[in-house]
């Protein structure tokens, strides 16, 4: 299962819908349609975040601080928004209130309800991803976490359900990963 399948069935779960609804008001359907739409655009935004850097090392610290193991929806039930809005201003930088925009005007939801919708999901978000390279690491030789989370930890994640030498040579996240791999090991 690749990733943004992994999240998207974590996220849209009945049980996380239903805590999404209870914070925002909006429908499960509404909320199910938002989520559809924003969690590519996040996953793309991380993507191209990590192309750089600093932007890789960025995702790595903020994955070693979200590792929350409660479920999703009881993660989105007690998210921390303002935590979850400082997230999103991290991953879609200037495009913040452009996103949230266009994600109103898909979804049939207003700003403020997709605000609160996605400043309770950043937060688990994070925790998911993190999460699955812990619990991966029994199903993924290579994945070793006793010295902490690393780069190849996430390459590692980033490569499972999915070939790392085709995933490398369209240029996808692992290849960009594999890059800034090279970058942080001095390894070019």
């Amino acid at each position: 299962m690749d990733l943004l399948s992994m999240l998207t069935g974590a996220m849209t779960s009945q049980s996380s819908l239903n805590a999404l609804s209870q914070k925002t008001g909006a429908s499960s359907d509404q909320l199910s349609s938002l989520l559809g739409s924003a969690l590519p655009m996040l996953t793309g935004a991380l993507q191209n975040n990590a192309s750089t850097q600093d932007g890789a090392a960025s995702l790595l610290n903020a994955l070693t601080q979200h590792t929350s193991t409660a479920s999703v929806a009881d993660q989105i039930a007690n998210a921390d928004e303002v935590d979850g809005g400082k997230i999103l201003g991290h991953i879609l930088g200037g495009n913040l209130n452009s996103s949230i925009s266009s994600l109103a005007n898909q979804s049939g939801l207003n700003i403020s309800q997709v605000t609160s919708a996605l400043g309770s999901v950043a937060p688990a978000l994070l925790s998911t991803i993190s999460g699955a390279l812990s619990s991966g690491s029994g199903k993924k030789p290579g994945f070793d976490l006793s010295d902490g989370l690393d780069m190849n930890d996430l390459m590692g994640l980033l490569a499972m359900g999915s070939g790392a030498t085709s995933a490398a040579k369209k240029g996808g996240i692992l290849g960009i990963l594999s890059k800034l791999l090279g970058f942080l090991t001095g390894k070019k």
